[in-house]
């Protein structure tokens, strides 16, 4: 009886380790995440393996910071950097600001020196109550500020989002569609640390 219990549980037990082994090699050698390769490795000398081969190539990344490599964050303001889109400066590209409430979404194109190329929203391309709220409302006004800004020679910006409504992603994706390049997202929704009572819950 002992024999029959024990024999299917060894079995399992092999071809799972084989099956981990054969994963875990396969995931490593094709350049694959460290951090998987961790949970799958169970001897400790090949997990100092990994932690060194990690660290050395966090040095190397480091070492072509400092030498001046292209890194694909953008820079910060004030640095100095040889990264251009379309022959300007990060900080000489114009600004798409998106303000998404959950009644509607605005979408403007900036210079930086706050001239507007283009100015739209869900309610001024034709949406009207409810539908202004929705995703295809907010890839609309997208499409919309991003041809409009087009036809002044914009073809780079650098998206700035503002607010939690339905239409955050969509407008994004809208000025990609209507022919811009969007080189950077920044979060900039105010987020309060116990500042105003908020509104009482609706009740349904």
């Amino acid at each position: 009886m002992s024999t029959w219990g024990t024999a299917p549980t060894l079995f399992i037990f092999t071809c799972v380790s084989t099956t981990c082994s054969e994963s875990s090699r396969e995931e490593f050698y094709s350049g694959g995440n460290v951090a998987l390769c961790r949970g799958i490795h169970t001897g400790f000398q090949r997990l100092q393996e990994l932690t060194k081969n990690t660290e050395s190539s966090a040095s190397e990344v480091t070492e072509n910071q400092s030498q001046g490599v292209i890194s694909i964050f953008p820079p910060i303001p004030g640095q100095e950097s040889s990264l251009s889109w379309g022959g300007k400066k990060y900080e000489d590209i114009p600004i798409a600001h998106i303000k998404a409430t959950y009644n509607n979404t605005h979408v403007q194109v900036l210079s930086p020196q706050n001239m507007s190329f283009a100015h739209t929203s869900c309610g001024t391309e034709g949406f009207r109550n409810a539908k202004k709220a929705s995703a295809i409302a907010a890839q609309t006004a997208g499409i919309a500020a991003a041809v409009k800004a087009c036809g002044k020679g914009v073809s780079h910006v650098r998206v700035v989002v503002k607010g939690l409504g339905p239409g955050r992603m969509a407008a994004i994706k809208g000025l990609t569609m209507g022919g811009l390049e969007v080189i950077s997202i920044t979060d900039n929704t105010p987020i309060p640390h116990n500042g105003c009572r908020p509104r009482k819950a609706r009740r349904l």
